[in-house]
């Protein structure tokens, strides 16, 4: 499996996925205008790393915003990481939200009742 490196631009966030590290990162804005597309590499890579990866693996959500699509195509990559574990490999979901947005702060909330699982909540200031 190869590393999986998308730039940022305006309306997307960088995408580093690192199989070999056990390492995902998203990171900036996500408002792409077809988002199912956007993160469709992304999600084949998840579900290639939860049959083939050895690598336990943390995922660090850094996001200023996202629209309606990416929020879905979010909880679908979320999904797919618990897909992981149930592969038996560790994954540790930290979400990081500004200080004052308390908005993204309860998305990530939002996101781990809807699957019954666990994130570290990381307050800071980009």
């Amino acid at each position: 499996m190869e590393k999986l490196i998308y730039r940022p631009t305006r309306i997307t966030p960088l995408i580093f996925f690192d199989p070999s590290r056990g390492l995902l990162e998203l990171r900036g804005k996500s408002s792409p205008e077809n988002a199912l597309h956007f993160y469709s590499k992304l999600m084949t890579s998840i579900e290639e790393f939860a049959l083939q990866g050895e690598q336990n693996l943390v995922a660090n959500f850094k996001l200023e915003y996202f629209n309606t699509s990416s929020s879905k195509c979010l909880f679908d990559l979320l999904k797919k990481l618990l897909l992981v574990e149930k592969n038996g490999k560790r994954v540790s979901i930290n979400w990081y939200y500004e200080g004052y947005d308390e908005d993204m702060q309860e998305a990530g909330e939002d996101y781990a009742d809807l699957l019954g699982t666990t994130f570290n909540f990381v307050e800071t200031e980009y």
